[in-house]
């Protein structure tokens, strides 16, 4: 089977509790979507809940950046894209699009993810199953346009 690129997650709700007081999703819900997407594209890659309790093998999040572009509301739908951008046997560079059903960008999220045995805790090389699967998936992204969103800096920009 020929991994997706990029990876689209299946259509999502904004749930009611996600609202705040400003009558729009909350920042940390965004995460909580792009982490939805992650979880779906995961058994493509060899991870998630079946591999974490039979072989002690999971993922954290080492760093995360999001851009939020639009509002998301209540009664709005998303998909979610993931690509690939690097990896090696330790750890895996991505980058996720966040889009309301009617295709405009909400959202982007760039993320470092470690492979960790849990045993330790401790950050491990994948077995090569799971490599192998993540490099058939990097392979295909790595033929997509690189993005122009990823490695943007932060800061407040100050003249000389």
């Amino acid at each position: 089977m020929t991994p997706p690129a990029p990876f689209m997650s299946s259509l999502m709700e904004i749930e009611p509790e996600w609202i705040d007081y400003n009558g729009h999703l909350n920042m940390a819900f965004y995460t909580v979507l792009f982490d939805r997407c992650s979880d779906q594209a995961y058994p493509l890659l060899g991870f998630g809940e079946h591999v974490a309790s039979e072989r002690g093998l999971t993922t954290y999040t080492a760093d995360i950046r999001i851009r939020y572009l639009r509002e998301l509301h209540l009664g709005n739908r998303v998909r979610c894209s993931m690509q690939i951008i690097d990896f090696d046997r330790k750890r895996f560079h991505t980058y996720q699009e966040l889009y309301h059903e009617d295709g405009w960008l909400a959202a982007t999220a760039e993320a470092m993810t470690l492979h960790v045995d849990m045993s330790g805790p401790r950050v491990a090389d994948m077995p090569d199953d799971i490599f192998a699967k993540l490099s058939a998936m990097a392979t295909q992204h790595a033929k997509l346009p690189r993005p122009d969103r990823i490695g943007r800096p932060i800061g407040i920009p100050r003249k000389a």
